[in-house]
This record gives structure tokens, sequence and C-alpha cells, in this order.
């Protein structure tokens, strides 16, 4: 295995290339060292024996093991040949460094085949009055975004408005529900509001300050904050429930028709939503953060398999050091 320079100046490891190429640091015809020529001529001669028409052109031109238009000749031979690489690697990779084959590396989502590749979009919800005053959230109704929390919606609109989208799934709860309608604004494609994508209910905790919550009920909060797989209130396991719904969410935005898919939601689900598909059960909850605006992006294959390609990316907040 070699290496050849992608146009995008990343160098990619692919099977059965024969050289390394750097187009920048290409000498033009004509100008090659003659001990750089005598090392790679037998690369030369093997390159241009496999193209039927430069042999063809190479017999009517001169000697091909001359240094002036046999070396003219291999050399236009091979960046004929590099062009036509450049051309299928874009084809085959839509970024750099991008993962062409990833099958078997987790396990599937979904128990059908899919009929392509899915792209999946996972959006955290803007800064909310809740989030300003450090109260416990969960499913409450009564958190909405902030100010600055519709500021993060629109410039997380702005960092996706070059995507096309075939349809947005949000959780219905108000601060999810606002900042998908804020970044769903002016597109035709359906907005769809999925109770699987509502965040955690955590019951008498909600509403609470952290602070008080932790000193009210250390017992409580203390398997929260460190033990979410034993996490248990009022007979209920939050956390283990959430990854129950985080699989059904998978499934229902997988089974969706379209390439690529928003979901707008909150911190908790999406934690679930991104150990699930990595396959990382409860114990590994806090093992992910996503940042209020933070965004994660996956790849599905037609087998349902997941691969993570972006992580709580946040750089569409940031305007001349100033974070939204």
């Amino acid at each position: 295995m070699m290496k050849i320079t992608h146009p995008a100046y990343t160098e990619l490891a692919i099977p059965g290339l024969v050289h390394h190429h750097d187009r920048a640091a290409s000498p033009r015809p004509g100008q090659w060292p003659q001990r750089q020529y005598q090392k790679r001529r037998p690369l030369y001669l093997a390159c241009a024996s496999s193209n039927s028409n430069s042999s063809a052109t190479a017999s009517s031109s001169g000697d091909i093991n001359g240094r002036g238009g046999g070396v003219q000749l291999l050399t236009e031979t091979m960046e004929r040949s590099d062009k036509c690489l450049q051309r299928e690697l874009a084809e085959r990779f839509s970024l750099t460094g991008d993962a062409y084959d990833f099958t078997g590396a987790t396990k599937p989502l979904i128990q059908e085949p899919l009929k392509g590749f899915k792209n999946v979009f996972l959006v955290r919800h803007g800064l909310s009055s809740w989030n300003e005053d450090s109260r416990i959230q969960g499913s409450s109704d009564l958190s909405i975004l902030s100010e600055k929390g519709v500021l993060q919606a629109l410039k997380c609109k702005a960092a996706l408005q070059n995507l096309k989208f075939d349809q947005c799934f949000a959780s219905p709860i108000s601060r999810a529900k606002s900042m998908a309608e804020l970044i769903w604004d002016g597109r035709n494609e359906h907005l769809v509001f999925s109770d699987s994508l509502k965040e955690a209910h955590l019951h008498f905790l909600e509403g609470m300050r952290n602070e008080d919550a932790k000193m009210q009920y250390p017992e409580i909060y203390r398997a929260w904050r460190e033990d979410p797989a034993n996490f248990c209130i009022e007979g209920v396991y939050p956390v283990v429930d959430l990854w129950d719904r985080a699989v059904q969410a998978w499934r229902e935005i997988l089974s969706a028709e379209g390439q690529r898919i928003l979901v707008v939601t909150h911190k908790s689900i999406l934690r679930a939503m991104v150990c699930t598909a990595l396959g990382m059960g409860p114990k590994r909850f806090r093992a992910v953060d996503i940042n209020n605006g933070g965004i994660c992006s996956f790849k599905i294959n037609e087998k349902g398999e997941p691969l993570l390609y972006g992580l709580n990316m946040t750089a569409h907040l940031y305007v001349d050091s100033f974070r939204y």
C-alpha cells in the first residue's frame, strides 16, 4: 500500500497504487534530474506499458528510454493517469480521508437493510432559561430558549443552510421545538415532532437548582451524576429508559424517506443516541458531551451500521473570538 496526495492536499492510503505523487513538488517535463529519472524509470515504463494508446504514441515519437521526448511522453502519461485517479477519488470520497468502507465496524441500528447510505445530523437545542439558572430540566416544558439560545439557533441555521435535508425530526418539548422551527424556517420539507426524542423524565428533580437537589437529595443526585446506569427515582431508571428510546428514535429516523436527515433534541437523549450507535451502554452515559447548539453527524451504510463523522461540533458558534 502506497500513498497519493489527494487534491485537497491530505494524503490518503489507497490499496494498489505504485507510487507517491505530489503535484506541487513535481518538476516540469524535461527537467528531471538524472538520478531521479534512473530511480523511477521502471515505474514510468510500467505506467506507459499499461496504456496502449501511450505505447503506440511512444513508438512513433522516439526512443522511450531517452531523456528527451520519451521522458516528456511518460510524464504526460502519468499526469493523465493521475487526473483520472483524482477524478475517481473525488467520486469515491466526499471528504478528504473519508472512510469508504466501514462494514462490520459497528452493529446495525435497524434490522431491515437501507436503500442507500444516510447522513444524520444531530443538534442540541440552544441555551435555555433553565440552563442559565442551572436548573435540572428533564422533560419539563417550562424551560424555553433564552435570547442567547435563539442566537445559537440562527448560527446553526447558517451553518446548515447549504445542506439539503429531506426531513427534520425534533423533540416536541418547547426548547427543542423552538430550536427546530428556527433552523427549519424557509424549508418546505417535513418537520416531524417525535416523543422518542423527548428528554429524560427526572420527576421531582425537574425545576430544582442543581445545588439544591444535591443538598436535599444527595444519594439520588450522586447516582444521577456518577452512576447513571443505576440511577433510580420513584422506581424508574431514567437513563436506562433513555437507551430504549434512543434505539426507537434511530429506527424511526432511519426508516424515514430521504438520504440526509436533521434531528434537533436534548443533551441526554443525544448522549444515548451517540452511545447506542457506538455500542456503549448506560454506564457510558457521561462519556459523551454535547454543548448547546453543538452538532454531531453520522453516516449510516446500507446495512444500518453507523460511522461517527463529527462529535459536538461548535465552530459555527464562534465569531471573532466571541462564543454565541
